[in-house]
């Protein structure tokens, strides 16, 4: 039995408080993980609020987790005590489907969330399978590396996906928590990169964060003027948008990739995709076997999400900076 000390909202849209609850004996495929660093995703106020309609509460939010490996399962594989391994969205898989087997453990139907129907990372100790603790690569700032298991794998895996081209003229929708990491990524891949913003004051330092122009969303004129010119378009919100204009914008057989949580279904003109032979898709993180090429790709390039940082004992007030919107542009927690 470990006893863990945390914080935890007790209804939708609570305030968190100090919890405390006992973690049973350790399996023997699971890891505990001693936390130093926990990042604050919109993802865990969407299940503060019960926005998906999951949530049980009580419920410790948090899946960005950075921390030593304090305890180890007798079948636990790559894993051993006072590893520093990151923790993301996926605490579990099967490990015998076919999604499993096939490397794609995120898409496995039996997947276990860290937030969900369990307990995540605002506490001093959380607990995950073997598989899902991403070892950190030598040299991870682990200061700012939380937020790289969820925002970073969400606009990682759509490169891979994508089969992107350090050729290809690409554009990011929302320079936020998880647009101005895709930037970076794209800028290190090779592709020209267009950023859409509709906030003007942010141009110079969007452009400093890699992007090769940036585009007024709210500009009818300047998004005319691209229009039939993108490889790809990631976006990165999760409000209802003027989806035909995206659309327009992308080059013949271009791709438009979501990774925002538009709660509202999106009105998508097949028109458009037809004569262009375009294509419209999504997807959630990414595997754990590309987690780790994904931080050894940041190592590598110094490649970063800004934080700002809060200690634990202020969640609330950390919560609170990032749903006002003023975060720039991820907020992390320490222990």
């Amino acid at each position: 039995m470990r006893t863990v000390n945390a914080y935890a909202a007790d209804g939708p849209g609570a305030k968190l408080n100090p919890f405390q609850y006992e973690l049973p004996d350790i399996g023997s495929d699971q890891v505990d993980i001693k936390v130093h660093y926990c990042g604050i995703c919109h993802s865990d106020l969407s299940m503060i609020k019960n926005e998906w309609g999951m949530t049980q509460f009580p419920i410790v939010p948090g899946h960005e987790v950075i921390g030593e490996v304090v305890s180890v399962g007798s079948e636990v594989k790559n894993i051993k005590q006072h590893d520093l391994v990151g923790l993301g969205w996926n605490s579990a898989s099967c490990m015998h489907c076919n999604q499993c087997m096939d490397g794609s453990h995120h898409l496995c139907q039996s997947l276990e969330g860290t937030i969900v129907g369990r307990h995540g990372g605002f506490a001093d100790y959380v607990r995950c399978h073997w598989s899902c603790a991403i070892p950190l690569p030598e040299g991870i700032d682990v200061k700012k590396a939380g937020p790289l298991l969820c925002g970073g794998i969400t606009v990682f895996n759509p490169i891979i996906l994508a089969g992107i081209k350090p050729t290809d003229k690409v554009g990011v929708i929302g320079i936020g928590g998880l647009g101005h990491m895709a930037l970076k990524f794209l800028n290190k891949w090779g592709c020209e990169v267009i950023a859409f913003s509709s906030n003007p004051d942010k141009k110079d330092q969007i452009l400093a964060m890699g992007a090769t122009k940036v585009i007024n969303s709210r500009d009818p004129e300047q998004l005319e003027s691209i229009a039939g010119s993108l490889n790809f378009i990631l976006n990165t919100t999760n409000v209802t948008l003027d989806w035909n204009s995206y659309l327009i914008a992308l080059a013949p057989k271009g791709r438009f990739h979501n990774v925002g949580a538009v709660l509202e279904p999106m009105a998508i003109p097949t028109f458009t995709l037809l004569v262009g032979e375009k294509s419209v898709g999504s997807s959630p993180i990414g595997s754990p076997a590309l987690a780790r090429t994904m931080l050894e790709f940041c190592v590598r390039h110094d490649i970063y999400p800004m934080v700002e940082e809060f200690p634990m004992e202020n969640v609330n007030d950390a919560i609170e900076h990032l749903e006002s919107g003023n975060a720039r542009y991820r907020v992390v927690l320490k222990i």
